[in-house]
């Protein structure tokens, strides 16, 4: 749809104050949303003022309300917690707390609130606006303001952004906070195995999660962990046997380790609770297994935000202030969210009510029902863990002889071994043999491949690398040798994990289909790359990983300047042509400037971004960081800005550089990314089952497809995973610069530069409708949600 962009220009803040408070339980990139609040209220010429300690301080008042300046944020974004303050409150539950809230509001001429909290926290600050009017009338009653004020201030705008590491709130695919705390539970998770591998233990883990399972879920699927027990899906009558047989299989098939992760609020089918305590317990007593328990508690709120936290919580703060400027009498409190790439509004009662009834669900035995309202992306991550750990005997499998193949093909990514493992053991499921290709199309066409068993995969998830081994070379050259061993070994359909390599190869084999008809099968591609440069999907595998090591990395180099004098750091990321790492790379660390291939500069921009630097470093503020991407001018080289931005700044401060290198492709993938990886490829699996199926021909005894729609990239596209020709994808790439001609993130350059004190245009036509909670079929969940 071609719209006209619309700026935000014409949104002034003037004569506006915006109140920022925390509240509840804190959550880790609370303050990058915080921060956001404050740079961009400040940037449309708004009032911000801090509201500490949560309600308690907005009751309290005095110093609890203080109004706040572009360096009252600097330094936070990294910085787990509020550092605000957050507080549970009891007196805002009595009108009494309320009146005297709203009595320290107006004398700050506050009409405008963004609450960062669960659901209690902004069902609160609902109640607030719809009684703001009735309170000012009792203090223009009591002589506490006059007539003059209940008119300038008549109504309340509340805007809400979800905190909570839960992940518990319906209507928006991530609160901030959870990615993080999936980042502690999955660190403790990879330190327990090497233990446990030691000693031949199971080990039960705590995860929190009261009254939602999500972390326990993702958890245990982004770990490959043997069984797991959440509130929304209590285990069958009998569980105790089930779990018992399936962990002594395990063990005879030689896994040494057990896995069991326990939500905190787990229950089984009578409502009743199941501790960690009592499964330890059951393996102890049925089994004799050495067993340990290990709580996380309050380990997963701590440690830095992750770069996904950090960004979506900037990308949050911002739609808020945008929200609250747009925001009218008539405008119902309203809450900023993500809906896969998508940020969105939607009325917060809407969802605080659909919050509500998974709860109501739960307490009533109604489980399905409170898995459907928990949301597709909840569904689909339970659908794809009931999946991929529980290997059916072999006698119940359906046989369809058919074989298939998987192979990696490019550079490493994080994550690719999490999608070799979820597109094995589907296809197992599915009853068809697997086969793996050793070192990429290359090692294909020497005939490296073997067959590959539902256990081969186990523990694979973890792994950084590709264990299966990669290589980035294109299979043109050796087309006939490939066309052999598919011939030899049969092979019905291919799966390629991989980044801009894989695209051009299977671009390579659909064009070779009319002289070798061994290439007349389904193909299908699942993006890995860190580049994240894979025209069709939004994000592909291997990027959050790479963009956690040079967001941790850039923290620690900003650290490492603390105490001394000025000092700017440059700072060059990988990417190729494509831009994404730097750029979001930025934003989650706070840079002050990003330069990438996609958005051409000169030298006097640069000159421009110098200038700015040395103005800022006359403030309060003491280090800066330019981030630069590999190839984003062949001229302007690294060397070229570390000594341009050193001449320049002299006196004011000095330059380091540091060139990131390959530590952006290693390291063991995030939790993103194994999530990500897994559902992408279990259902790139399932379409290669449906498509064998349609194209088989039962009279020659063989798969026969050679239309476009048979060889497929399956991508992220804004909120929906989508399967899209390759042959189509052509006219949306740069071949030369290996890059899609149009890229999401881009928009999003403007965000960074607002939160680095720039002006900037910035296109809010995606933004401003508020949308309604939608209640999906289950028929939903199966075709696109991730």
């Amino acid at each position: 749809m071609d719209h006209q962009p619309k700026f935000f220009e014409n949104l002034s803040g003037t004569g506006k104050a915006i109140g920022v408070l925390t509240s509840g339980g804190d959550a880790q990139g609370m303050n990058a949303a915080v921060r956001a609040v404050v740079r961009m209220g400040i940037y449309v010429k708004a009032k911000v003022y801090f509201v500490y300690e949560g309600y308690q301080g907005m009751v309290d008042g005095g110093d609890n309300i203080v109004e706040v300046s572009w360096e009252s944020v600097s330094s936070i974004l990294q910085v787990g917690g509020t550092v605000i303050g957050s507080a549970r409150c009891k007196s805002f539950r009595t009108r009494e707390g309320r009146l005297q809230a709203a009595y320290n509001l107006v004398q700050r001429g506050i009409t405008n609130l963004c609450v960062i909290g669960g659901d209690g926290s902004l069902t609160g600050a609902n109640l607030f606006r719809e009684e703001w009017s009735g309170l000012l009338e009792e203090l223009a009653q009591k002589g506490k303001i006059d007539e003059e004020a209940v008119k300038k201030y008549a109504y309340l705008n509340i805007v809400g952004m979800v905190g909570s590491i839960d992940n518990d709130f319906c209507g928006t695919d991530m609160t901030i906070g959870t990615d993080s705390a999936l980042h502690r539970i999955i660190e403790v998770v990879d330190a327990i195995m090497t233990t446990a591998q030691s000693h031949q233990r199971t080990f039960v883990l705590e995860v929190m999660g009261r009254h939602c399972g999500y972390l326990a879920l993702v958890s245990a699927l982004a770990c490959g962990a043997d069984w797991v027990f959440i509130p929304e899906y209590p285990p069958e009558e009998g569980w105790e046997d089930s779990m018992c047989v399936k962990l002594s299989e395990n063990r005879a098939r030689k896994k040494r380790l057990n896995i069991i992760i326990v939500a905190e609020g787990a229950i089984d089918c009578h409502n009743k609770p199941i501790t960690s305590e009592k499964v330890k317990d059951l393996v102890v007593q049925r089994l004799g297994f050495d067993t340990r328990v290990t709580i996380l508690g309050h380990v997963q709120r701590g440690g830095t935000p992750s770069a996904f936290d950090r960004i979506l919580a900037s990308r949050m703060g911002v739609e808020a202030v945008l929200a609250l400027l747009e925001g009218t009498p008539d405008t119902p409190a309203c809450v900023v969210s993500l809906s896969g790439n998508q940020a969105v509004r939607l009325p917060l009662m809407e969802c605080v009510q659909m919050t509500q009834e998974v709860q109501k669900a739960m307490d009533e035995g109604r489980f399905v029902e409170a898995v459907r309202l928990r949301g597709r992306s909840f569904e689909n991550n339970l659908n794809t863990y009931k999946l991929l750990s529980h290997k059916k005997p072999d006698a119940e499998l359906p046989k369809t002889n058919f074989n298939v193949a998987v192979l990696n093909v490019g550079a490493p990514a994080a994550g690719m071994n999490a999608a070799v493992r979820a597109a094995v053991r589907v296809g197992i499921t599915e009853g068809h043999k697997m086969f793996a290709v050793i070192d990429g199309f290359e090692g294909f066409s020497r005939g490296k491949i073997k067959e590959i068993s539902w256990g081969d995969v186990g523990g694979w998830t973890g792994q950084g690398g590709s264990i299966l081994g990669t290589k980035r070379t294109l299979p043109a050259k050796y087309l006939e040798k490939i066309a052999d061993q598919m011939r030899t070994n049969n092979i019905n359909a291919l799966m390629v994990i991989g980044g801009f390599e894989a695209y051009l190869g299977l671009l390579e084999l659909s064009a070779a289909r009319e002289k070798y008809d061994e290439f007349c099968v389904p193909m299908v591609m699942v993006p890995a790359t860190v580049s994240n440069n894979v025209p069709g999907s939004d994000f592909s595998i291997g990027a959050d990983t790479a963009l956690n090591t040079i967001t941790d990395t850039c923290d620690r180099i900003k650290q490492s300047a603390s105490g001394t004098k000025r000092r700017v750091f440059i700072i060059e990321t990988m990417g190729g042509y494509c831009g994404y790492l730097a750029n979001m790379g930025a934003l989650a660390a706070g840079a002050d400037a990003a330069y990438i291939f996609e958005e051409q500069f000169d030298i006097r921009e640069l000159q421009a971004n110098v200038e700015h630097l040395t103005e800022k470093m006359k403030t309060s503020i003491q280090r800066g960081l330019v981030l630069r991407n590999e190839n984003c001018n062949e001229n302007y080289t690294t060397d070229f800005i570390y000594q341009l931005y050193s001449e320049e700044g002299k006196g004011v401060f000095d330059c380091r550089k540091n060139v990131l290198g390959h530590m952006q492709q290693g390291g063991a993938p995030s939790p993103f990314d194994r999530n990500f990886g897994t559902k992408i490829s279990a259902k790139a699996m399932q379409w290669i089952s449906k498509k064998l199926k349609e194209t088989y021909r039962k009279e020659e005894g063989k798969v026969f497809a050679n239309t476009d729609d048979s060889v497929c990239l399956l991508g992220m596209r804004r909120r929906n995973l989508v399967f899209q020709p390759v042959a189509e994808l052509k006219n949306e790439t740069d071949f030369v610069h290996r890059i899609p001609m149009e890229q999401w993130w881009l928009k999003l350059r403007p965000l960074m530069k607002i939160l680095a004190k720039y002006k900037t245009s910035y296109d809010v036509s995606d933004s401003g409708q508020l949308e309604h909670v939608a209640m999906h079929s289950p028929k939903e969940a199966e075709t696109g949600a991730i």
